[in-house]
Formats: C-alpha cells, structure tokens, sequence
C-alpha cells in the first residue's frame, strides 16, 4: 500500500517564506523552488526509506537544486509521511525539531 503524505500547518508557511525570498531575489525562481520541492516529494513519496535517521524519528530528504531540507517521520500504522518542516540548510535544525 502506497503512503500517503500530509504535513503541519507550519510547513505551508516555510514554503511560503522561502518562496517570497527567492521572489525577491529573481522573478520566477520561486516557481522553479516550489517545482524542485514538489518534485522532491514525489519522490520521497515512493521510497520514504530511502533517507536515513537525522534524529529521533525524523528523515530528511533534499530537493536536487535548492539547500534545503525537507525533515519528516513515518506513520506506518496510518502509512503515512508527516512533513513536519522545510527549513534551509543554514537555518537552525532545531526549528523543526520543536515542532
């Protein structure tokens, strides 16, 4: 049975974020950074496995062309992957751990 992927409010607002800086930055890369996350979790969503332990529970998979970090655990009694943050590389981790 294929997972199903959900995510914490707060991940929309990351997004959110992260895009209105690339926007800032250069027109249209924002597009490009929701593609690269997008893209990223489609393939997260076929093979949750595929990305090691950070902590705890949490798995971190990255979008190919952007430096971020998409951190979530797996439910496998709902079979279901939690996005519980997109944080930037830079960023401290711990944000998505107090989540």
């Amino acid at each position: 049975m294929p997972y199903s992927l959900s995510y914490f409010d707060d991940v929309r607002i990351d997004i959110q974020n992260a895009k209105a800086w690339y926007k800032q930055r250069r027109p249209g890369l924002e597009k490009r950074f929701a593609e690269a996350i997008k893209t990223a979790l489609l393939k997260l969503k076929q093979n949750p496995l595929a990305h090691e332990l950070k902590y705890k529970n949490i798995r971190v998979a990255h979008p190919k062309t952007f430096p971020y970090g998409i951190h979530f655990y797996i439910d496998d009694t709902q079979q279901q992957i939690v996005v519980v943050a997109i944080v930037h590389h830079r960023r401290n981790p711990n944000t998505s751990q107090k989540r």
